[in-house]
């Protein structure tokens, strides 16, 4: 018993130190981004919601249509911001641990407390910005409650931890090879269109279905929008094939960043 309470004693100290560590790593990163200029660190999540208007302007300005009478203002909301978190986090994760090298003779930092400090800034602002104009359209009157609000934040998670874990295995391999960055970036726009965001699965032809199905952020983003407005489409989804994906995933990155960090050397 004494042996057991002071593993577990050993093991709390440990996630304290790295709890600290990326705490630190987290601030470093929001004044490296943002600095302490104009607003600072309200970039963090200014920046999403700009991204998010934008689009919600252009497709209310050009009437762009879903196939079904659902306020084209929820429909750009749920769409555009799941896009804005699946997709920035790879770009965050690539080709970031050579810059931060030199952290790394901090015999407490790791390669992968790097990683995690970025995706956690890059969670917290594209999270703040969809809760935000959530509820700033709620106010306005523009769109209704979520008819599930659990589901929606189940959904958003699931959204979050397959982005995560795609940025990770992306910035291990980018450590091993510069294609990655080379093959990422025209891969995310040419994913943005089969992701769900512009699109409801039930409005497409049955082949097509199959097809933008095998995408995991297609059955989180069908998911998001069940729970807010659900009642008025038909989502077509399995959460369980998109949480198996996603722990996939995870293990292997987690297997890539052990070799990574057995290779790199600080500077």
């Amino acid at each position: 018993m004494a042996a057991d309470r002071q593993s577990l004693g050993s093991y709390a100290s440990a996630w304290a130190v790295q709890r600290r560590v990326i705490h630190a790593l987290f601030m470093r990163e929001v004044l490296t981004r943002y600095g302490r200029h104009n607003i600072g660190f309200l970039w963090l999540f200014v920046e999403p919601m700009l991204f998010t208007l934008g689009v919600t302007a252009l497709w209310s300005l050009t009437k762009a249509t879903h196939g079904l009478d659902l306020p084209i203002v929820a429909f750009a909301l749920t769409g555009y911001s799941s896009v804005l978190l699946w997709r920035n986090m790879p770009a965050r994760c690539i080709d970031a641990i050579k810059p931060n090298l030199s952290l790394l003779y901090h015999r407490q930092v790791k390669v992968l407390d790097i990683l995690i400090a970025r995706l956690l800034l890059e969670v917290a602002g594209t999270t703040t910005s969809f809760f935000v104009l959530g509820i700033f359209f709620i106010t306005i009157g523009w769109l209704n409650p979520p008819e599930d609000l659990l589901q929606v934040i189940g959904g958003w998670l699931a959204l979050a931890w397959f982005g995560m874990s795609a940025a990770l295995l992306l910035g291990a391999w980018s450590e091993q090879s510069e294609l990655v960055d080379k093959f990422w970036h025209p891969s995310a726009y040419l994913l943005f269109p089969l992701s769900g965001a512009a699109f409801l699965v039930d409005m497409l032809p049955k082949q097509a279905q199959e097809i933008v199905l095998y995408l995991p952020m297609v059955h989180c983003i069908e998911y998001i929008r069940e729970g807010f407005f659900g009642s008025k489409f038909h989502a077509h989804y399995d959460m369980s094939y998109a949480l198996i994906v996603s722990a996939c995933m995870t293990l292997i990155a987690l297997a890539q960043l052990r070799k990574v960090s057995r290779e790199v050397i600080p500077e």
